[in-house]
């Protein structure tokens, strides 16, 4: 079956850098986009990133826009989250995400991802 993981995640203070990694199994990886979500505490699930099966688009909340960068190794099976200029409100547990179909487009809806990861801490210290 299809499993994530995820990992990478840590303590940073404001302003710092953390790359996040997530490791796919159980599937052709480079047939399916990607997506990174977060989600804080009393929070609703939020789209930070996403990334074509191809690697040659991908979309970013606002939030994150200029910030965070997706990337993909499909010889290693991993989408990364690059993030830079954190802040505060960057806390939150992240997760990959992968959906069903494959060579589909860009997603940011969370309802369209059929598979996810457990989640890695990101806690940003002001």
């Amino acid at each position: 079956q299809v499993q994530l993981v995820e990992s990478g995640g840590g303590l940073v203070q404001a302003g710092g850098s953390l790359r996040l990694s997530c490791v796919a199994s159980g599937r052709a990886f480079s047939r399916y986009s990607m997506g990174w979500f977060r989600q804080a505490p009393g929070k609703e699930r939020e789209f930070v990133a996403a990334i074509r099966w191809s690697g040659d688009s991908t979309l970013y909340a606002d939030s994150v826009k200029g910030r965070f960068t997706i990337s993909r190794d499909n010889a290693k099976n991993t989408v990364y989250l690059q993030m830079a200029s954190l802040k505060p409100e960057d806390t939150a547990v992240y997760y990959c995400a992968a959906p069903l179909t494959p060579w589909g487009p860009l997603l940011r809806v969370a309802v369209e991802y059929d598979y996810w990861g457990q989640g890695t801490q990101v806690t940003v210290d002001s």
